[in-house]
């Protein structure tokens, strides 16, 4: 049986699914200490048990996205605050390859503030 974390992906419409399914395996693959659970209905991805990023479709776009929670502290031109407050976004045309570069130079920098006690673990 499908968990419901299983569920979430599978349920999308391609190209969304690869998308979403590949920054999953990305993230999972960047720290030992990272882990995956679903929170509010989606995948959340936890350093150490305190959440730090997770996968969302924007609605009116259907454009895929890592939102990451502490974004407040991470300067990345590609990363989008719009109407938040602590958590900023990038944005991903499921369409064309992935900048996997990119996406571990901000995860660096957003696993570093927990591992640096700037955010507490």
């Amino acid at each position: 049986m499908l968990s419901e974390l299983d569920n979430f992906y599978l349920q999308k419409e391609e190209p969304a699914k690869s998308c979403l399914l590949a920054l999953r395996e990305i993230i999972l693959s960047f720290d030992k200490d990272v882990t995956a659970t679903l929170k509010y209905g989606m995948p959340f991805f936890c350093y150490k048990g305190r959440m730090f990023c997770y996968l969302w479709i924007q609605k009116k776009t259907n454009i895929p996205y890592i939102g990451i929670v502490e974004g407040k502290h991470i300067d990345h031109k590609d990363l989008i605050t719009e109407k938040r407050s602590r958590m900023k976004i990038i944005l991903f045309d499921p369409n064309k390859d992935l900048p996997v570069k990119t996406i571990r130079i901000i995860l660096k920098q957003a696993l570093d503030l927990y591992k640096s006690g700037k955010i507490k673990v």
